[in-house]
C-alpha cells in the first residue's frame, strides 16, 4: 500500500511539472513495464522490437504529452499498455509499406557455373544494360547479385514465373554478348 502511495506521490510530483519525479517513477514502474512489453512482444509475430526498444519508445512518448492523466499508477499503466500497442502498429504500418517501396537485393557471392567475371566489366555492361532496358537490369541485379530464384523475382516485380524466365534468357544473352565485346570507351 505505501509502495502506491508513493507511486501516486510521485505521479502528482510528475503533473506539477517536476522532471526528476518523473524519472523516479519511470524508475519504479519499469518492473511492470518490463512485463508488459514482453506479453505485447509475444503476441507478435514479426516485431523487430526489444521490450528495451518498446519500453524506450513508448516513455518518450509519455513524456511528449503536455500532461500525464490523474488517476494513479493503474492509469499511467494502462497508458503505458496503449501507447505500446500503438508503437506496435506504427511499426507494423512502416515495415509493411517499406516492403513495397523497395526492393532488397542481397549480394549472393556464387556466380552462375563458377564463372570468373571482371566486376569492372559487368558493371559497364549492366549501365549499358540499365539504359536500354530497367527491368532486365533490376532482373540482372536480382538473379545474379541477389541470388534470388525466379519465384522471387516474379513475387517481387508482380510477373509472372514464365515472363521471369523468358526475360532472363534475354537479359544473359544481352550480357555474355556484352562482356564477349566490351565497347571501347576512348
Amino acid at each position: 500500500m505505501r509502495e502506491e502511495a508513493n507511486t501516486n506521490v510521485l505521479l502528482a510530483q510528475w503533473q506539477g511539472g517536476e522532471g526528476g519525479a518523473r524519472n523516479a517513477l519511470i524508475a519504479r514502474l519499469h518492473p511492470e513495464l518490463l512485463k508488459i512489453a514482453g506479453a505485447r512482444l509475444r503476441q507478435e509475430r514479426d516485431s523487430s522490437l526489444s521490450t528495451g526498444d518498446l519500453i524506450n519508445d513508448a516513455v518518450l512518448r509519455i513524456m511528449r504529452t503536455d500532461s500525464v492523466t490523474p488517476g494513479g499508477r493503474a492509469n499511467f499503466v494502462a497508458l503505458a499498455s496503449h501507447i505500446m500497442r500503438n508503437i506496435l502498429v506504427d511499426h507494423a504500418r512502416a515495415k509493411a509499406s517499406s516492403k513495397r517501396r523497395h526492393r532488397k537485393v542481397e549480394l549472393h557471392t556464387q556466380i552462375d557455373g563458377g564463372q570468373r567475371v571482371d566486376l569492372m566489366e559487368l558493371e559497364a555492361a549492366l549501365i549499358r544494360l540499365r539504359a536500354l532496358n530497367p527491368e532486365l537490369s533490376d532482373l540482372v541485379e536480382m538473379r545474379y547479385f541477389g541470388g534470388m530464384t525466379t519465384a522471387d523475382v516474379a513475387a517481387v516485380t508482380g510477373v509472372s514465373e514464365p515472363t521471369v524466365k523468358r526475360r532472363w534468357q534475354v537479359a544473359r544473352a544481352w550480357l555474355m554478348d556484352a562482356l564477349a565485346n566490351p565497347v571501347d570507351d576512348a
